[in-house]
C-alpha cells in the first residue's frame, strides 16, 4: 500500500523502528528495481550500537544491498548501488551497472537465492515491492511475513502486496503482534 506513490506515508515510528531491526539481523536486504527507484533507496546505514551488535555475531558492518532487475536499467550513478549485487534472470546489459555493483545472473529467483546463499547470504530479507514479493510467494520460498496495519484510510492507490500469477494460497501462523500508542499494529506471521 502507498500514500502519494510511495509506502513512506504509511509508516510510524514503531513501524520505522521494527525496519531498523529487521535490516540489523539480515545478512542481505533484497528489493525489486522498481520499489528501489520508487522509494528512493539511499545506502544501507546503521548506528554505531547496531554495527556493534553485528560484529559480535560475525556479521557484516551492513546487510548486503541485493537489487532484483530483469531489464539492469538502474543508473550506476545511484549511491546504494555502490557494492550492491544486481540479481537478475534477463539477458539484458549494462556496462557502467557493473562498474560499481555484481551482476548475479540467474535462470529464476529460486536459482538466484541458492547464489545468494552460496555467498554466505542465509538470512535474507525482502523489502518488496509486489512483483518480487509475489514472485517469491508463488515458488513458495517466504518464511515470514513482517506487516504493519496502519490507523489510515487512504485510497484508491495500490493493490495487495503481492502481485503477479496467481498461485496457491500459503498457510502462514500469528507468530507476534503489536500495538503501537499512535494505532499502528505491527504482525509477524511465519510459515506453518
Amino acid at each position: 500500500m502507498e500514500v502519494g506513490g510511495a509506502s513512506a506515508g504509511l509508516s510510524s515510528q514503531a513501524d520505522k523502528r521494527v525496519f531498523r531491526l529487521l535490516r540489523m539481523v539480515c545478512d542481505a536486504l533484497m528489493v525489486g528495481a522498481g520499489t528501489f527507484r520508487r522509494e528512493n533507496y539511499k545506502p544501507l546505514t546503521l548506528d554505531p550500537d547496531r554495527r556493534a551488535w553485528r560484529a559480535a555475531r560475525g556479521l557484516s558492518r551492513y546487510p548486503q544491498m541485493v537489487v532484483v532487475s530483469k531489464s539492469l536499467e538502474l543508473d550506476p550513478d545511484h549511491p546504494a548501488l555502490a557494492g550492491a549485487l544486481i540479481l537478475t534472470t534477463g539477458g539484458a546489459d549494462n556496462p557502467a551497472l557493473v562498474r560499481v555493483a555484481e551482476i548475479v545472473r540467474c535462470d529464476d529467483l529460486a536459482h538466484g537465492l541458492e547464489l545468494l546463499r552460496s555467498k554466505g547470504f542465509g538470512h535474507i530479507l525482502c523489502e518488496g515491492g509486489p512483483g518480487l514479493f509475489g514472485e517469491l510467494t508463488a515458488l513458495d520460498l517466504v518464511d515470514e511475513v513482517c506487516l504493519t496495519l496502519s490507523p489510515l484510510l487512504a485510497g484508491p492507490g495500490a493493490g495487495r502486496i503481492t502481485a503477479g500469477a496467481p498461485h496457491a494460497p500459503r498457510g502462514m501462523r500469528l507468530a507476534h503482534i503489536l500495538t503501537a500508542d499512535d494505532g499502528n499494529v505491527l504482525m509477524r506471521h511465519v510459515r506453518r
